[in-house]
C-alpha cells in the first residue's frame, strides 16, 4: 500500500501502475470534504515520492465515483470573507494541479455518477474512461454557484467553448454517449469491463503509443479561438442563457464571463479568475438561498425515509372520485408502478378520469420520456370501476370527492365498510379538518389527510395531514405511497387550511387590501413576478378558480377570525358573485383566448376594471417596494405562526412546503429563509410599518424576541 486514508487509498497493481481509489468511510457515496482534500494532497505527494509509478487509474470502491463537494460544509465555507474563500479555491486547486501535473499518465475508470467536484477530479486527469451507465456533469449552477475546481478552466479547453457552456450554464447530467461524442471521454465500455479498459489505457499512454504530455498541453493553455471567434462564442452565449436564466439567477451567466476572462490565459491565470468569481457567487444572497434549500430537500427527504419502518406496504390502492383530480391521482399511481381502482358514481366521471390519465400519459409518449408499450401498461394498471367490489384487496383509498363535509362525510363511512380493518384511508382535503372529517370514522385511527396539488402530475408536493387520533401507521403508509408515486410529502398537523392554504391566504389577503386601496392589479401581479413569483396573485387566483379560492377563505375566515376575516367587499368577492370564476369560466381578473397550443392564453378585460370600481375605497400610489412588502409580510407571519404552533416540525419543512406547494421563489429559499436574508429585526420593523392594517401584520411576541436577541430559523 503506498497510501492509506480514510477516503483514498494508493495501491500497486502491476508494472508500475498504481490505483488510486475513493472509498469514504462511513459513507454510501464518495464526496469532496476538507478531510477528503487533504488525503488527495497527501496521496499525490506518496505518487510523486515514489519513483517506481509508471502511471496512475483512478477509481471508486462504490456505486458512484464521486458525487461532488460535501454541500454540508458550504453553509460555513460560504460565510467567511470573500477573500479567505479565494484563497481556500486556489490552495485546492493546487492539490489538482499538482495530480495533473504528475510525470506518468492518468486514467480515470468513471462508475455511476462523476458531479461536480467529482467531475473535475476526472478532468484533472490525462484520460477518461466511462461505463455505459454512468453520467457525468456539473451541476453548481444549481446552487448558485460555478464550478470551483478547475471546471471552468479545463472543461473549454477539453470540449471547446459552446459546449462547455451548455454543460456548465444547464448544470444537467450527461450520459455516457453524450460524453464521448464531446470528447469529455475518450471511451466508453460496458460496466464490467471499465477497470480493464482503464488498465489497458493506461499502458498504452506508458508504452509511448499513446502521448499523454501531448494530450494533456491544451488543458494549461489559452483557448484555441481568436478575438472574433471569442467574442461570437461568448456575447451570442451570455444573452441567449440570461434570457433562459433570468436576472435571479446570476449564476450561468457568470460563468460565461469567467471563461470568457480567462480564454486568453494559462491555467495559472484561469483558475485564479475562476476562484475570484466563485467567491464573489458563494457571498450572495441566492447562493445562500439555494444551498440552503439543497440541504432541506436533503433533510425532508432524510425525514420521510425515516417512516419506512412503520410503513405498510401499498401493492393497490384506490380513489375515489374521478374527474380531473382523480384521474391526476390515478396516473401518478399507475405510472410509478403501484395499480390503482378508480371509483365514481357517474360514467361521465370515469371518463373524464380515463381521459387525463390517458392524455397526461400520451404526452410523456410524445416527448420520448415513456414507450408506447409502458403507457399502456400504465393505462392498464388504472381499473375504473363504479361498485366497491373489489375494495376489500385494497392498502389505501384517497379519497378526492367534492370539497364538501357532509358529502365526504357520507363517503368515507361508505368506503370504510368496503375496506380491511387495517386498510388507510386518506382524504384528499385541501381545507377541511381531518379529526372532523374522522368523525364519520370507526376507525380513524386509519385516516389521515393526503392532499396532492393541481395539477397532480406537475406539483411535487403532499400534505400528509396527522389528525388527533391519525395513528404513526396511518401516517407513515402514506408517506411511503406518496413517494413512491414521486411525490416529495411533508406531514403537517391539522389545522384549517394545513400549512399551504393556510399561509396562502393572507397573501391573497394582502392582494385584496392593495386592491382595495388603489393598486392596479395588473401592476401587483408584474412586480411580484419580478420579485421572482412564477405568476401574481390576481392571475393564480384565475387559476386556482374564484370559487376554489372564495371557499378556501371562508374557511379560513372561520377558522382565524381575528385576521383573516375579511371585513369588507373585495375584488375577488366581486369575480365570484359575477361568475367571473377564472381560466374555467375564461373570465376572471384577465379573460382567457386558446393559443395555438390549445392552452389557455390570459389577455387584458377592461371589464374587469369597470366591475371591481365599487370595491376601490381609496386611490393611494404604491412603490414597487410597498407591493412586496404588504403582499409578503402576512404570507411570512403566518409562516411563522404555523412553525410556532407547532403545526410543521421545523422550518425546513414550512420552507419547501411552500416551494413545492405554491412555488414559492426558489432562489430566496422559502418564507422563513427570506426573513433571515432580511434579518428578523428588520423584517419585524417593515411587519411594524403596517401595523394599521390589523392582525394579520402583527409580528407574534416569539419572532420580537428573536429580532431583540438576534437569533435566525437557519443556522
Amino acid at each position: 500500500m503506498i497510501y492509506e486514508g480514510k477516503a483514498i487509498t494508493v495501491q500497486a497493481l502491476e508494472d508500475g501502475i498504481v490505483e488510486l481509489k475513493f472509498d469514504l468511510q462511513g459513507e454510501s457515496v464518495n464526496k469532496f470534504n476538507r478531510a477528503t482534500l487533504a488525503e488527495l494532497q497527501a496521496a499525490v505527494e506518496a505518487i510523486q515520492s515514489n519513483s517506481s509509478v509508471k502511471g496512475v487509474i483512478v477509481s471508486s470502491g462504490k456505486d458512484v465515483f464521486i458525487v461532488g463537494a460535501d454541500i454540508n460544509e458550504f453553509v460555513d465555507t460560504f460565510q467567511l470573507p470573500e477573500a479567505d474563500l479565494v484563497a481556500g479555491n486556489l490552495e485546492a486547486n493546487q492539490i489538482f494541479n499538482a495530480f495533473e501535473d504528475l510525470n506518468v499518465p492518468t486514467v480515470a475508470a468513471i462508475n455511476g455518477m462523476a458531479l461536480g467536484g467529482g467531475f473535475e477530479m476526472c478532468l484533472a486527469c490525462d484520460y477518461r474512461v466511462m461505463a455505459a451507465s454512468a453520467k457525468v456533469g456539473l451541476p453548481e449552477v444549481k446552487l448558485g454557484i460555478y464550478p470551483g475546481f478547475g471546471g471552468t478552466v479545463r472543461t473549454p479547453r477539453l470540449i471547446g467553448v459552446d459546449n462547455a457552456i451548455e454543460w456548465i450554464c444547464g448544470g444537467s447530467e450527461n450520459r455516457a454517449d453524450k460524453a464521448l461524442k464531446m470528447g469529455a471521454v475518450d471511451a466508453v465500455v460496458e460496466d464490467a469491463k471499465l477497470h480493464a479498459a482503464a488498465l489497458d489505457l493506461v499502458k498504452r499512454a506508458i508504452s509511448g503509443e499513446l502521448d499523454f504530455k501531448a494530450k494533456r498541453q491544451p488543458k494549461l493553455e489559452k483557448i484555441k479561438l481568436n478575438t472574433i471567434e471569442q467574442m461570437m462564442a461568448f456575447e451570442t452565449a451570455k444573452g441567449f442563457v440570461a434570457g433562459q436564466a433570468g436576472p435571479n439567477y446570476p449564476a450561468p451567466v457568470e460563468a460565461i464571463k469567467t471563461i470568457q476572462k480567462a480564454a486568453a490565459h494559462g491555467r495559472e491565470k484561469a483558475l485564479e479568475i475562476e476562484a475570484a468569481g466563485f467567491a464573489k457567487l458563494a457571498k450572495t444572497s441566492v447562493a445562500q438561498a439555494l444551498v440552503g434549500l439543497f440541504l432541506n430537500d436533503q433533510a425532508l427527504k432524510s425525514k420521510a425515509k425515516q417512516y419506512d419502518k412503520q410503513a405498510a406496504d401499498v401493492k393497490l390502492a384506490a380513489v375515489l372520485g374521478a374527474g380531473i383530480m382523480g384521474g391526476g391521482i390515478a396516473f401518478q399511481s399507475a405510472s410509478k408502478g403501484t395499480p390503482i381502482l378508480m371509483k365514481d358514481i357517474r360514467e361521465e366521471g370515469i371518463q373524464m378520469g380515463l381521459d387525463e390519465a390517458s392524455k397526461l400519459l400520451g404526452s410523456r409518449v410524445a416527448k420520448g420520456r415513456m414507450k408506447p408499450d409502458q403507457m399502456a401498461t400504465a393505462l392498464n394498471a388504472i381499473r375504473p370501476t363504479m361498485s366497491y367490489g373489489d375494495f376489500g384487496n385494497v392498502d389505501i383509498v384517497v379519497e378526492a370527492v367534492v370539497e364538501n363535509p357532509k358529502v365526504k362525510h357520507a363517503v368515507l363511512a361508505e368506503v370504510e365498510g368496503h375496506v380491511r380493518e387495517d386498510a388507510i384511508i386518506a382524504s384528499n382535503t385541501s381545507t377541511i379538518s381531518i379529526t372532523y372529517l374522522a368523525q364519520a370514522l370507526k376507525r380513524p385511527e386509519n385516516f389521515c389527510g393526503m392532499h396532492f396539488f393541481n395539477p397532480v402530475h406537475m406539483m411535487p408536493l403532499v400534505e400528509v395531514i396527522r389528525g388527533e387520533k391519525s395513528s404513526e401507521k396511518a401516517i407513515a403508509t402514506t408517506v411511503a405511497y406518496a413517494k413512491k408515486m414521486g411525490k416529495t410529502p411533508v406531514v403537517v398537523n391539522d389545522c384549517p387550511g394545513f400549512l399551504v392554504n393556510r399561509v396562502l391566504f393572507p397573501y391573497f389577503g394582502g392582494f385584496a387590501r392593495l386592491v382595495n386601496m388603489g393598486a392596479d392589479f395588473q401592476r401587483v401581479d408584474k412586480v411580484m413576478e419580478k420579485f421572482g413569483w412564477p405568476m401574481g396573485p390576481a392571475y393564480l387566483l384565475d387559476v386556482v378558480g374564484l370559487d376554489t379560492g372564495h371557499h378556501g377563505r371562508d374557511v379560513m375566515a372561520e377558522g382565524y377570525p381575528d385576521r383573516m376575516a375579511e371585513k369588507v367587499r373585495t375584488a375577488a368577492d366581486v369575480m365570484y358573485e359575477e361568475g367571473r370564476l377564472g381560466q374555467k369560466t375564461g373570465k376572471g381578473f384577465y379573460a382567457y383566448e386558446t393559443d395555438k397550443k390549445g392552452k389557455p392564453k390570459k389577455v387584458v378585460d377592461p371589464q374587469a376594471y369597470e366591475l371591481i370600481k365599487p370595491v376601490v375605497q381609496e386611490n393611494r400610489e404604491f412603490t414597487d417596494e410597498e407591493i412586496v412588502e404588504i403582499m409578503m409580510v402576512p404570507l411570512c407571519l403566518e409562516t411563522v405562526r404555523c412553525l410556532e404552533d407547532g403545526i410543521v416540525e421545523t422550518a425546513a419543512d414550512a420552507d419547501m412546503g411552500l416551494i413545492y406547494g405554491i412555488g414559492f421563489p426558489p432562489f430566496r429559499g422559502g418564507a422563513l429563509r427570506y426573513i433571515d436574508t432580511l434579518g428578523v429585526a428588520e423584517f419585524v420593523a417593515i411587519a411594524d410599518k403596517y401595523a394599521e392594517f390589523g392582525p394579520m401584520y402583527a409580528p407574534t411576541e416569539k419572532l420580537r424576541e428573536m429580532a431583540k436577541n438576534g437569533q435566525k430559523f437557519f443556522g
